[in-house]
């Protein structure tokens, strides 16, 4: 068996999710069924990250196992071809035999996008606020993240995860012209982590307490503590590390 590890970009608009799942259309399902459509064969895809409703990727990684050795140029080029014209899949690689495209990870990383004034370009990939934050004030809320720490507070509810611990290496905002942008690398994520970690920041910004106060809701172990998630539509799986 030949096992190859692909890269995507997608545009998460328009579905529901990377995992497939009934009565809805994912990232996952379309590429699966491109892939089946030039192999004539059923593979099993599988993701790094399972991305929600709305969000985007820049890099995205999955591997699949087939019994054909692969042209790589014409495999990518042949799969292009029939994808939508918001999934790409954007490098082929053949993998280690053992290669797992979710537990072979060592780190992953996600973008979040804030603009701070109205654009018919930046509204599907950003969350608009007008507002100018002060990076040193974003950053050192984003400071309080950093190390391995229960993330409880920032997951979903209802999810099968029992472990919460996540270790995060870096989170950090810059500003690039219009945009802000939260940069977050970790050992994993939990579901629905990042954007609740972005609208919980932006609303303690304000805050004289603010990193005593995400300090505190970090401890407390419960959503209910935290603020709403941010928008899904400036949230972008960034790069999976192996």
């Amino acid at each position: 068996m030949f096992n190859y590890k692909i890269t995507i970009q997608y545009d998460g608009t328009q579905y529901a999710g990377w995992q497939i799942q009934e009565n809805a259309t994912t990232v996952q399902e379309v590429i699966i069924q491109s892939i089946e459509k030039i192999l004539q064969e059923k593979i099993n895809l599988i993701g790094a990250g399972r991305t929600d409703a709305g969000v985007h990727a820049l890099g995205q990684v999955a591997n699949f196992t087939t019994t054909r050795e692969l042209d790589l140029y014409k495999f990518k080029y042949s799969v292009n071809s029939i994808l939508p014209s918001d999934i790409s899949i954007a490098k082929v690689e053949l993998a280690e035999e053992n290669f797992h495209a979710r537990f072979s990870a060592k780190k992953r990383s996600y973008i979040y996008l804030v603009a701070n004034h109205k654009s018919p370009f930046f509204n599907r990939y950003s969350y608009t606020l007008f507002f100018d934050f002060d990076q040193k004030k974003l950053n050192d809320l984003a400071s309080a993240l950093i190390g391995s720490q229960d993330f409880t507070s920032f997951s979903k509810v209802n999810t099968e995860v029992q472990n919460k611990f996540c270790e995060i290496y870096e989170a950090r905002w810059r500003r690039q012209k219009n945009f802000f942008i939260f940069y977050i690398e970790a050992n994993r994520f939990l579901y629905g982590m990042v954007r609740a970690i972005v609208g919980t920041i932006l609303k303690l910004y304000s805050s004289d307490e603010g990193i005593n106060n995400l300090k505190n809701i970090i401890l407390q172990r419960d959503r209910n503590a935290a603020a709403d998630s941010a928008p899904a539509k400036g949230l972008f799986l960034y790069k999976v590390k192996y």
